[in-house]
């Protein structure tokens, strides 16, 4: 980022790469140790440098500068407009989650560098690399357990099904059956009253949040035209 206005300019530059997190570690990432998250950021940006974990976006910060290409008061401005930027991601705005950034190098200038120049590169350097990548739009997925009389079974089975569920198991417990399901959250609303109704009220659930995953393609397609299309 440079910009000069007449007065003090403003330069900031910043090399970024930026890699998708692994999947397998996304449900597992808010109770991982400082020894696991080393792991981790080893496994995405090689060894060395100096790594941050933000657990609200699940999105790792690895410093590798050395040799004061960018003096250490304008690491941290980096990072912040990297997390700024991903509060409003590519995809219609959605948060980005899930996303490792590695600072490789950078350069600044004794006079123009600011803090806030260095927040802006971070921000500009990030949506670049988002624009050359392939980002997909995620929705949080939920693990449900439905306790069901089994006369009532196979209308609860069809129910979930055309929920997008996927089954996880069953089993007889204390005369009822117990269905374990994943289910994307998106297709749960309205679900206690639709439970009461095909079960005659003897149906029950619950519901906690398991992970993120990707929308089916042509479906998420449409969330992100229609919300395009509101603004």
């Amino acid at each position: 980022y440079i910009k000069q206005t007449g007065g003090r300019g403003q330069y900031g530059h910043c090399k970024l790469e930026v890699h998708p997190l692994p999947s397998a570690d996304h449900e597992n990432m808010h109770e991982m140790s400082s020894d696991e998250l080393d792991e981790l950021a080893k496994s995405v940006a090689g060894s060395g440098g100096k790594w941050k974990f933000d657990k609200e976006h699940r999105f790792l910060f690895v410093d590798k500068i050395f040799g004061g290409a960018i003096p250490k008061e304008f690491i941290p401005p980096i990072e912040v407009g990297i997390r700024e930027a991903m509060d409003s991601g590519p995809l219609a705005g959605f948060m980005m989650v899930d996303v490792a950034a590695v600072l490789v190098d950078g350069s600044y200038h004794d006079v123009d560098s600011s803090e806030m120049a260095f927040k802006i590169a971070g921000s500009l350097g990030f949506k670049e690399a988002c624009a050359k990548a392939k980002p997909v739009l995620l929705e949080p997925i939920m693990k449900v357990e439905v306790v069901v009389p089994e006369e009532y079974m196979a209308a609860v089975f069809g129910d979930l099904n055309s929920r997008r569920a996927q089954i996880q198991g069953s089993e007889v417990r204390a005369g009822s059956h117990v269905i374990r399901v994943q289910v994307p959250l998106a297709e749960m609303f309205g679900y206690a009253t639709d439970l009461r109704s095909r079960t005659q009220g003897r149906g029950n659930f619950t519901m906690h949040f398991s992970h993120y995953a990707e929308v089916p393609g042509s479906l998420g397609e449409d969330i992100i035209g229609k919300v395009r299309g509101k603004k």
